[in-house]
């Protein structure tokens, strides 16, 4: 059954159920009384309607799988796992971005103006029955939006803004507006600035695509970097993901291999000489390991993400439960670190040697 006959369903369903408690209004006080009556009264009162249901995850693997199932005949560019998609690398779940989710909308629901997390690339599909329209910008005129933001005292990354297109028009912004029509796959490039809005009932679903390509990645990093500059958490861990990439992904472009290695050699470089530190202050760095499909961690204060060596209250050691911190944050709360207990995740000679072993591929031939 298809939702548009489903939704006749339910109207007729709800019709018959009008008349019926009509027929018993009109029967004076007999059924007034009557318990069954007084239930479902009480029933309807406690019911909530959502009008905008927004992040519904769908990633439950059992219960979505015939859907998935369907979604995994996507071209190789829009699947959701593929080994051409960087997101499919991270090593664990990000909701929404490498899982799909669900957005159920009345007419006029509108999510606001943003790029995605970490200039990705975008999928949304419109499941119907109604439309939703788009209004897109390219990447390049992020900067112009962002003073935009700020004259009106709006944070670009965290706030909730919704432009005036006479604005944009004044400021020679460029911008695409579309209608996405039921069965409509509407593709966002890297970067892309957009802000959706209803125009009629629709269940839209989305999920996110990092092709590996340089374009991406530098894009990225970029973004990456620009939200440790603002104070602003970046979803993605970049370095986890880059050396995760390069253990299981053949990459043969020369300019997004020379971008991994640059990435890889300075997280390295960093993590010794912490090390080198830790050991001229005589503070103990305690072997710690890391689990398959561990999520990566990130600062408590700074939300900075934390690679390798991570800092521990030395009543908190138990990472299940307690908080990390980065090194500059750790002496900030302590500037000699007698609190704090050092995790080493990675043996250097680990590292070491997926960093010698990353070589640039060579293309094959067709």
């Amino acid at each position: 059954m298809t939702f548009q006959e489903s939704m006749k369903d339910e109207e007729a369903k709800r019709n018959t159920n009008q008349n019926t408690s009509g027929e018993k209004s009109s029967r004076g006080t007999s059924d007034a009384s009557d318990p069954c009556s007084s239930k479902s009264t009480s029933k309807r009162k406690t019911f909530k309607t959502i009008k905008f249901g927004t992040n519904i995850d769908l990633s439950d693997e059992k219960k979505w799988k015939l859907q998935l199932q369907e979604l995994s005949k996507l071209p190789w560019l829009f699947r959701l796992v593929s080994a051409g998609n960087m997101l499919s690398h991270v090593g664990h779940s990000i909701l929404g971005m490498n899982t799909i989710q669900l957005y159920m909308k009345v007419p006029g629901s509108r999510t606001p103006g943003h790029q995605e997390n970490n200039n990705y690339s975008a999928i949304n599909i419109n499941i119907g029955p109604g439309d939703c329209e788009w209004f897109a910008v390219p990447e390049e005129y992020w900067g112009e939006i962002c003073n935009l933001c700020e004259k009106h005292n709006i944070n670009y990354l965290s706030g909730s803004w919704w432009p005036v297109l006479e604005d944009l028009y004044h400021a020679n912004i460029p911008v695409y507006r579309f209608i996405q029509k039921p069965g409509d796959l509407v593709w966002l490039n890297a970067g892309t600035v957009h802000w959706v809005q209803a125009v009629g009932w629709c269940n839209n679903i989305a999920w996110n695509v990092g092709l590996v390509s340089p374009h991406q990645y530098q894009m990225t990093v970029e973004r990456y970097e620009w939200n440790k500059f603002c104070g602003y958490k970046s979803i993605v861990p970049i370095v986890q993901l880059t050396w995760n990439m390069a253990q299981h992904v053949r990459i043969t472009n020369p300019k997004l291999f020379n971008m991994m290695k640059t990435c890889m050699m300075r997280s390295l470089w960093q993590c010794q000489q912490m090390l080198d530190n830790l050991k001229k202050n005589n503070i103990d760095v305690i072997w710690h390991g890391r689990t398959d499909e561990e999520h990566s961690h990130y600062c408590e204060t700074c939300e900075v993400e934390l690679f390798n060596l991570l800092f521990v209250r030395r009543s908190e050691s138990n990472l299940q439960t307690h908080l990390v911190h980065c090194l500059n944050c750790a002496r900030n709360l302590n500037p000699d670190l007698e609190n704090f207990v050092v995790l080493n995740q990675y043996h250097t000679d680990e590292l070491m040697r997926i960093y010698d072993s990353f070589t640039l591929a060579k293309r094959s031939k067709t």
